[in-house]
């Protein structure tokens, strides 16, 4: 399918992030550095290491959502961060020195490659990153997170925003026969699952092939099922509520089909969301569950994804109160284009979201624009963006903060993509 610095962070197991699902080895992953500078370019002031592509990405595609075009450097520093091969790591210190086909990540690729084809005009590097996914498939049609590694709704379904965003149909980039809605299928949780789980998605199979509901993937995932890619437009104007998964006779035995995944996806989080508050939950063994930022966030974006805005609506207005825990006062690059992202997609006004300037913390965050808004004209040139009720939205800003912990790529996966719950010491995404 959204961080501050990884300076110091601990590392943590793979089981505290995935539950049952193994991560790949720490060996796969790059060694943290308390000393790398933040190189020009980039936005943020944190430690790039782990997060370097991801949140420049992010950034770049929520400025391509506002209609903003950001400086060459950015971009520059984006494209320059690619391999050789057409993958792109978390992080390359020296561009010079050839990158190591290990640490190239799937994760980094995707949203590089979204970021890219919406900004228009980078062709060469969108092919590039679209071909190193290829190579890169699993034999069952997934992608992982580092190549050679088992795959994972998460990373697969980004992958398959990716190919979309770059108009290459997931249904027909395949291995062995097996496509990238095929890999998604396999974490799918279908007729054999419990009620209040078909639909979802697990992160990974555990050792004895059970799957079991994850937020984040579930979330995540759910936009590549529903068609989507960053930025996510809203083009809805008429919502219903999503249908659950129908389970006729002899249904269990069977993957949720490719026609019916996007809606049973959409029907497990909206489920979800009302359970809770309207918020999803980060759920690590041994620990009490906390509210999870960034999977509500991707899950607002899947929903409107899939024509259902309207069940989205709570999740914003609920991310709406946690905005400046989440981006730290616009401090977290990351988090702040996550908003910029959903905003657009909630049909909000992200120059005043929740009465903050969501544009302006993302511009300042990073080099100056060449053009586009900026805090002295978005209040004179937004336009009021109305609910799908007809009245003015209520403006909000959510947030997200980040796991400190790191390890394997399955942590790094997650680690850069949450942000602080908001309880010191305690791992978010």
């Amino acid at each position: 399918m959204l961080t501050a610095a990884r300076t110091g962070a601990a590392v943590l197991s793979a089981l505290l992030l995935a539950g049952t699902a193994a991560a790949p080895a720490l060996a796969d992953s790059p060694s943290p550095s308390a000393t790398v500078a933040v190189p020009a370019g980039l936005y943020g002031q944190g430690d790039p290491t782990y997060d370097g592509v991801w949140r420049q990405s992010l950034a770049l595609a929520a400025l391509a959502a506002v209609k903003a075009v950001p400086a060459d450097s950015a971009v520059g520093w984006l494209t320059g961060q690619q391999c050789a091969d057409g993958g792109w790591p978390s992080f390359r210190a020296d561009t010079a020195a050839a990158c190591d086909a290990a640490t190239e990540d799937s994760n980094a690729t995707s949203v590089a490659v979204q970021a890219l084809a919406a900004l228009g005009g980078h062709q060469d590097a969108v092919d590039k990153g679209v071909q190193w996914l290829k190579a890169n498939q699993n034999a069952d049609g997934s992608w992982a997170y580092n190549p050679g590694n088992p795959g994972d709704a998460n990373s697969t379904g980004l992958a398959v925003t990716a190919l979309i965003a770059a108009k290459a149909d997931p249904a027909t980039v395949a291995k062995s026969g097996r496509s990238g809605y095929d890999g998604l299928a396999l974490f799918q949780l279908g007729c054999a699952a419990p009620a209040d789980q078909r639909g979802a998605f697990a992160y990974q199979p555990d050792p004895a092939g059970a799957l079991a509901a994850n937020a984040l993937a579930s979330a995540q995932a759910a936009l590549g099922a529903a068609g989507g890619r960053l930025p996510v437009a809203n083009t809805n104007t008429v919502d219903a509520a999503p249908k659950a998964l129908a389970c006729p006779a002899g249904a269990a035995a069977q993957p949720v089909p490719r026609a019916d995944s996007a809606e049973a996806a959409a029907a497990y989080l909206t489920a979800q969301l009302a359970a809770t508050e309207q918020h999803l939950m980060l759920t690590l063994p041994g620990a009490t569950p906390t509210p999870d930022w960034t999977a509500t966030a991707w899950a607002v974006l899947s929903l409107v994804q899939s024509g259902h805005a309207e069940q989205a609506t709570g999740a914003v207005d609920w991310l709406a109160a946690q905005g400046s825990t989440w981006t730290k006062g616009g401090t977290d690059a990351s988090a702040t284009a996550s908003l910029v992202l959903v905003a657009e997609a909630a049909r909000r006004d992200p120059s005043n979201f929740g009465g903050t300037d969501l544009v302006q913390q993302l511009t300042a965050a990073g080099p100056a624009l060449k053009s586009g808004p900026s805090s002295a004209t978005a209040a004179a040139t937004a336009t009021a963006k109305k609910d799908d009720k007809g009245g003015v939205s209520t403006l909000w800003v959510i947030g997200v903060g980040l796991l400190i912990g790191v390890g394997g790529g399955l942590l790094l996966s997650l680690q850069r993509r949450r942000g602080s719950q908001g309880s010191a010491g305690k791992p978010g995404k």
